[in-house]
């Protein structure tokens, strides 16, 4: 993990330092700094920091959010859930949708297919057959406290 850590802090000092257009030359820029890496690993970083790649401008940075809520308090920032056949619409405080987004696609919450995200709203896309009560289970490993925040009983 600590070589991940680094390698990807690297990536993103390399990237604000000016453009690159392409992996060859990030991975020659990465070798430089004396980290040798593969393209697949390097392109599971870009994915991971979310950095895409703009015809004429190359890599770019991710916008940075207005609100960025630090990883400690996204499970606060939930105000409520409901649920509508296979959707769950979670509302979060503003700026905290995003990030709740991201804990539930990247986390890997099997009842949950994908999510999408606004400023202060996360629509969940649950699995065929996933009831509330389970979808409900699966968000509790990553917001403790979901199930007392669902706005309708099951």
């Amino acid at each position: 993990m600590q070589k991940t850590n680094i390698r990807q802090q690297t990536i993103l000092d390399i990237l604000k330092a000016g453009p690159v257009y392409s992996q060859d030359e990030l991975s020659q820029r990465l070798q430089e700094t004396g980290i040798q890496t593969t393209q697949a690993t390097l392109s599971r970083d870009l994915k991971a920091l979310k950095i895409s790649k703009v015809p004429g401008e190359g890599y770019v940075l991710p916008a940075p959010h207005a609100v960025q809520p630090p990883a400690a308090d996204l499970p606060g920032g939930v105000v409520s859930i409901e649920f509508s056949g296979t959707l769950a619409v979670i509302k979060t405080q503003p700026g905290f949708a995003n990030a709740i987004a991201f804990l539930i696609d990247h986390r890997a919450v099997q009842p949950v297919i994908g999510t999408v995200a606004g400023d202060d709203t996360v629509l969940a896309v649950l699995r065929t057959g996933v009831t509330p009560g389970q979808a409900l289970e699966a968000l509790s490993t990553i917001i403790p406290d979901i199930k007392q925040r669902q706005k309708y009983g099951i």
